[in-house]
């Protein structure tokens, strides 16, 4: 989340009170992420988020903001968008798309244990399952058409040694996708950008972590489940200096999610391969967005060289059925 669009406390105050959501006492930028113009805002009547979308179209946001209502109306913790008295949660301000949702309580664990593993990995499951009869359609806007349109755009910044690899991995990735083990893949909306600190965890009264929400659903789309699984892989189950995987929260996160979905056979052949394609995706955007910024007032880029390692890892050390398995 960052600062792109300026909003002042008035213009947000009247935003809000046009939805019905009280009236406003106290408002704050938001400086992690990229993507969005983000406001944590207090009403008299709760905490929320208030996002403006710097990317996405009015046309698109649908999708996102649907599926979070239809996963918090199954049971998911997930934040529930705020609607107009016309029932639509897609709203304007500054002349942007905007969406206000309800502020999980909590924080985010950016040092997990195998406990928080086991609880976002029992958790993905149970969104996967409840995605299932979601009647929208949107693409993963970050898949393999995206990858192939900007790689060639983030070369000339690279390096010939990082050049050839982003090449050669594309390809690879581009082969995979012709596999009949692909085609079958099990599908659905899926998170897509599921990190560390897009998940909230309190304390329960025994001391113990209890996951209070995922958030940040501005990438979601229609693939691959195991997609999500490898992109939650490469985050919270390996170590952030190598990149290397780490085996005991590898473990939690899986026998967790296959207590409530277990793997196909075709998941299990191709969790290598979405396992690079997992680093890849991320590589490839934080190439983009730190070698073609947008200005904003307040702004993070992350280390593209970070997936860079991962993505060396899991070519050298591929994640494979051993590291799921027990």
């Amino acid at each position: 989340m960052a600062v792109y669009t300026e909003v002042s406390f008035e213009e947000a105050a009247h935003f809000l009170q046009g939805l019905q959501l009280g009236t406003l006492q106290t408002m704050a930028g938001c400086s992690g992420g990229i993507e969005n113009t983000n406001y944590f805002v207090t009403t008299d009547q709760a905490a929320y988020v208030l996002t403006l979308f710097e990317r996405l179209s009015a046309e698109q946001l649908p999708f996102y903001l649907r599926l979070m209502k239809h996963l918090a109306h199954h049971g998911i913790a997930v934040p529930d968008p705020a609607t107009n008295r016309d029932g639509d949660v897609v709203h304007a301000l500054k002349g942007k798309p905007a969406a206000v949702v309800n502020r999980l309580r909590g924080k985010s664990e950016l040092a997990p244990t195998a406990e928080h593993c086991a609880l976002v990995g029992g958790m993905l499951a149970r969104m996967h399952l409840a995605g299932r009869d979601f009647s929208m359609h949107q693409p993963n806007l970050r898949a393999l058409d995206w990858w192939n349109t900007t790689v060639p755009v983030v070369l000339p910044f690279l390096p010939p040694e990082q050049a050839a690899l982003l090449q050669s991995e594309l390809a690879y990735q581009n082969h995979v996708t012709t596999l009949s083990a692909y085609g079958a893949l099990p599908r659905g909306p899926i998170h897509a950008d599921l990190f560390r600190d897009n998940v909230m965890f309190a304390t329960d009264e025994n001391g113990s972590p209890a996951l209070t929400g995922f958030f940040d659903f501005y990438f979601a789309g229609v693939d691959s489940w195991l997609f999500d699984i490898a992109v939650c892989l490469n985050d919270w189950c390996i170590d952030l200096t190598t990149g290397a995987i780490d085996m005991d929260r590898t473990l939690a996160f899986m026998h967790a999610y296959e207590a409530v979905r277990p793997l196909q056979a075709q998941e299990r052949t191709l969790l290598p391969a979405m396992a690079r394609a997992g680093a890849l995706r991320f590589w490839i955007s934080r190439l983009w967005d730190l070698h073609l910024p947008r200005e904003a007032a307040v702004l993070q880029a992350h280390d593209p060289e970070h997936f860079h390692r991962v993505l060396r890892q899991r070519i050298l050390c591929p994640l494979t059925t051993s590291h799921i398995s027990a």
